[in-house]
């Protein structure tokens, strides 16, 4: 038996790089029948400090710096290495990067600092740039085909050869706008400028009207044009659009264009509506139509080309105060919003955004979509509704209620009675509107390989939120369905490793396998153990018949020597290999050269020659079958000249 000496070396260990921390103290270990010092490494950041202070930095080390300050909690060296990070080497930097980044700052309540960070985290990710490669990743007319064929159509039975379209749920009935009694033929009610007489009709909403339609009353309809409504539950409330008029008169802007405005109307004592009103963000010089209420009646949404308007019409939304006031309107951003129209809004009780737009990819005209907006988020897939409801037409006003599973929607299809006609609807099958991506795979030690049971896998959204976790089972394996709507992070953790993690964008739900291996927090090693290995060293490679140590390895060496200075104890063996291009006893006398060129250059950096020791075995230990006479590509001969840090004591 020999005493052993057990040191305590603090290494941070990921994807490559290791870094060593502070010591503790040393203690005297004896075991029975072993004849070397064992060396216990564990995660830690001195050794890449010392490295950076010696003037070796590359964009891998400062990513793997900031990591070892961010995943022990310590955000402020984190935020000011991924300040270095981004700064040098801007263009390494992946979103995961900027999102550590901007997270730390906000730890340290540096929130306009935070903000920036997000900013260029976003761009990269969820809006713009992710959103053009989201879409064109997605296979749309595949998509629609799935989402096709969920409804049974019929034609409204109360159409006629004139312009019917907007229907909304009235009591037992419905509203819905026509020209029939004007005469006038009036096609595309999606126009900001339409000029003709359009009212608001009533059917089936009470015992008088029953089977009959009728015009909803002389207070609400003028000899001017109302067409698309909103009403409350109660039926004591009423929203609806009308062309902008003062006094009995038209009122056209500077282009001569009539615009639109909603209005509010209330139910009075006796049953009339009256107190009708002109919303307050109506303007004279754009268009503000066709109301929707949320379900809680708490917010109105509206589509409108008011400034702030991304394309030609978008959807807004404004809060609904309990005094009857409004807040100010809030576009719903450029997921739901393209250059083109979106318009006729109307939203379910389940938090279902339908909408209609000629700007997401659809048959033809304007199609109806269909996104998930609860939580006030609206980021969420945007989803044609298929055929038989969209087609190469025009199809609008989409209404539909999720307990009946019964709807209704406008469209000027060429089989239709007049120039816009009404369609009722059943809904055969749900149209799943949540993008879910399976996420599979397994995690293992990076060293041994073994699978890690019960290791925890996370996914964090990109507010640092957690949704979800999994455990792996006895194979290593793990199973997530996530929500791939949004930018997600994966990461994979279990007590005595290093997290790792790996970032996901938006994706058409295309499963994603993510096999995790993870580093060691504490590394044993021994007599005759490659240090380069349990390190996770990148290669020191060599050029072909040169000795030289280049200079993009110089860093990999520089963090063996920080090792050996932090250590006095530890003596290392540099073994140096070659190709096996050349003959075999040239190989032989450079992979000596290269050995004793790597140990030179740790002994001009202060190591002692005592400690170091050297070796070339040429092409005797080829890492693959590029021997003799094998045609290999460049890459695959030059794994084969490398060195190796084999501990002696």
């Amino acid at each position: 038996m020999m005493k052993k000496l057990h040191i305590l070396v603090t290494l941070f260990i990921l994807s490559g790089l290791s870094c060593y921390a502070q010591d503790k103290p040393d203690r005297l270990v004896t075991k029975a029948n072993e004849k070397y010092d064992e060396y216990s490494f564990r995660p830690a950041i001195d050794i890449f400090k010392k490295v950076l202070d010696r003037g070796y930095t590359s964009a891998d080390l400062l990513k793997k710096l900031g990591n070892s300050y961010y995943f022990n909690a310590n955000y402020e060296d984190a935020a000011n290495t991924y300040k270095r990070l981004v700064n040098e080497y801007s263009e390494d930097v992946t979103p995961q990067y900027y999102f550590r980044y901007a997270q730390s700052l906000k730890t340290l309540e540096e929130y306009e600092a935070s903000n920036e960070v997000m900013a260029k985290f976003t761009e990269s990710t969820s809006d713009d740039v992710r959103a053009s490669t989201y879409k064109e990743e997605r296979n749309y007319l595949e998509e629609i085909k799935r989402n096709s064929g969920r409804y049974n159509v019929t034609p409204f039975q109360y159409n006629s050869p004139y312009s019917d379209f907007a229907p909304t749920f009235y009591k037992e009935g419905l509203l819905f706008s026509s020209d029939r009694d004007t005469g006038n033929f009036a096609r595309y009610r999606h126009t900001w400028n339409s000029k003709d007489f359009l009212d608001l009709y009533k059917v089936n909403s009470d015992s008088v009207s029953t089977n009959l339609v009728v015009k909803l009353g002389d207070h609400v309809n003028t000899r001017l044009h109302e067409s698309t409504t909103a009403i409350n539950k109660a039926g004591t409330v009423l929203y609806f659009t009308r062309n902008n008029y003062k006094e009995g008169k038209y009122v056209k802007d500077g282009e001569g264009i009539i615009r639109l405005k909603i209005f509010r109307a209330t139910i009075n004592e006796e049953g009339m509506w009256a107190n009708i009103e002109e919303l307050p963000f109506n303007g004279d010089d754009y268009s503000v139509a066709h109301p929707a209420l949320s379900a809680d009646e708490n917010i109105l949404y509206f589509a409108s080309d008011m400034p702030g308007t991304l394309g030609e019409s978008d959807i807004f939304r404004v809060s609904i105060e309990e005094d009857g006031s409004f807040g100010t309107p809030e576009n719903l951003g450029d997921v739901i919003n393209t250059e083109a129209r979106e318009t006729f809004p109307f939203v379910s009780s389940e938090d279902v955004l339908y909408f209609s737009s000629d700007g997401h990819p659809g048959l033809g005209g304007l199609d109806v979509f269909a996104t998930k907006i609860a939580n006030d988020k609206f980021d969420g897939t945007v989803m044609n509704v298929g055929e038989p409801i969209n087609g190469r037409l025009d199809d609008f006003t989409f209404i539909f209620d999720e307990e009946t599973r019964k709807g209704y929607f406008a469209s000027n299809r060429s089989e239709g009675q007049g120039a816009d006609d009404i369609y009722s609807f059943i809904e055969s099958k749900a149209l799943v509107l949540d993008c879910q991506q399976k996420v599979s795979g397994n995690v293992r030690d990076k060293l041994s390989n073994e699978v890690l049971v019960g290791a925890t896998v996370k996914v964090i959204d990109e507010n640092n939120d957690e949704i979800l976790t999994a455990i792996t089972d006895a194979q290593g394996k793990y199973e997530l369905v996530l929500d791939c709507s949004q930018g997600n992070f994966v990461r994979a953790m279990t007590e005595g490793y290093i997290p790792a993690e790996e970032y996901l964008g938006k994706s058409d739900g295309t499963p994603k396998t993510i096999d995790f291996l993870l580093e060691r927090n504490t590394v044993s090693a021994g007599f005759g153990d490659d240090l380069a290995k349990l390190l996770q060293l990148s290669t020191i490679y060599f050029d072909f018949d040169k000795y030289n140590i280049r200079k993009d390895s110089e860093i990999e060496v520089e963090k063996v020597i920080a090792a050996m200075e932090k250590f006095p104890s530890l003596k290392i063996k540099v073994n140096s290999h070659t190709d096996s291009r050349g003959k075999d006893a040239y190989n032989l006398w450079l992979s000596q050269k290269r050995a004793e060129s790597t140990v030179q250059y740790m002994i001009s950096k202060g190591i002692s020659k005592e400690r170091l020791q050297s070796e070339g075995y040429g092409e005797t230990k080829l890492l693959n079958n590029c021997d003799n006479g094998t045609k290999c590509a460049e890459e695959q001969h030059q794994l084969n000249r490398r060195s190796e840090f084999i501990i002696m004591e």
